[in-house]
């Protein structure tokens, strides 16, 4: 269950938001967030196919932390880069994934807390297992006692030579961290569905192979997409609620879910805001309180 991200309130509701642009600062997106119907949302901490941040402007965060303390919101996300790849073949394009982690994680612990999430990467012909060594080392040089942040491994759909592709993958990751109390699973209905996880027919089983494999305790988060490709398609191409091959009734059945109701739920759809207003209305009136 995840509690409010800025207070102690426990309002039964649906916890969701969407990605969001951070062109205009911190406190904007929270206003964007609020004014589409949202209670959270998520950001990239810097140009998803770019490297170098911004400056952070620490006046403009403690805004929306005071603005989010007052709205209720549940907890924020920020999304890594899509170039950071902890477990590439090539040792400079490892060094900059370390370099990203390392600076992100510096500036989300001004944060009371967040979630950071990443993808886990693409070992390019080295192997899962090297792959897999390979991301559990960076995350064990930045994972530590006093942080703040909840770093999150992001199921994906396993498409070319992608880490994380199974419940089992992610596990390996995290049998090998020395702080799993710091890390968690996003999981993404795209992926998962387009991974070959039949969350349509087979919602409950696909969360008790979830905690057979890695453990429930270690589910933070859902990103909310609907899936362009078929089960098992491994392909990765987002849709609008309701309108790809997993359905409005499924999703339905996922944001009601008692395992994953209370959670929270990130919209990464095809959308602009009016878009991601109407799918968060659709959602909510889904939601059962």
């Amino acid at each position: 269950m995840v509690a409010p991200y800025f207070s102690s309130g426990g309002q039964r509701m649906l916890n969701i938001g969407c990605h969001l642009s951070a062109a205009k600062g911190y406190y904007h997106m929270g206003k964007e967030a609020l004014d589409i119907g949202a209670n959270t949302f998520q950001f990239f901490t810097r140009n998803p196919r770019g490297g170098k941040a911004k400056k952070v402007n620490y006046d403009d965060m403690k805004l929306l932390i005071e603005f989010a303390g007052r709205n209720n919101f549940a907890t924020l996300m920020a999304h890594a880069p899509y170039t950071m790849n902890a477990c590439s073949v090539e040792p400079s394009i490892r060094n900059f994934a370390l370099q990203v982690i390392q600076e992100d994680l510096s500036t989300l612990d001004n944060f009371p807390n967040a979630y950071y999430v990443f993808h886990p990467g693409s070992h390019s012909g080295q192997g899962v297992e090297q792959g897999i060594a390979l991301i559990a080392e960076m995350l064990n040089s930045v994972l530590s006692d006093g942080l703040r942040t909840t770093v999150l491994l992001e199921t994906m759909s396993g498409k070319g030579t992608e880490i994380g592709k199974t419940f089992e993958e992610l596990n390996l990751i995290i049998q090998l961290l020395e702080q799993k109390e710091k890390i968690g699973v996003c999981l993404d209905t795209c992926h998962v569905y387009d991974g070959g996880y039949d969350i349509v027919n087979n919602l409950d089983g696909v969360l008790k192979e979830f905690d057979d494999k890695i453990g429930l305790n270690f589910l933070k988060a859902v990103h909310c997409n609907d899936s362009l490709n078929i089960l098992g398609s491994h392909k990765d191409r987002h849709a609008c609620i309701g309108k790809g091959n997993i359905g409005l009734d499924a999703m339905s059945r996922i944001i009601n879910h008692p395992i994953l109701r209370k959670l929270p739920f990130y919209l990464e759809t095809p959308n602009d805001l009016s878009g991601y207003a109407e799918e968060i209305r659709t959602l909510r009136k889904l939601y059962v309180e």
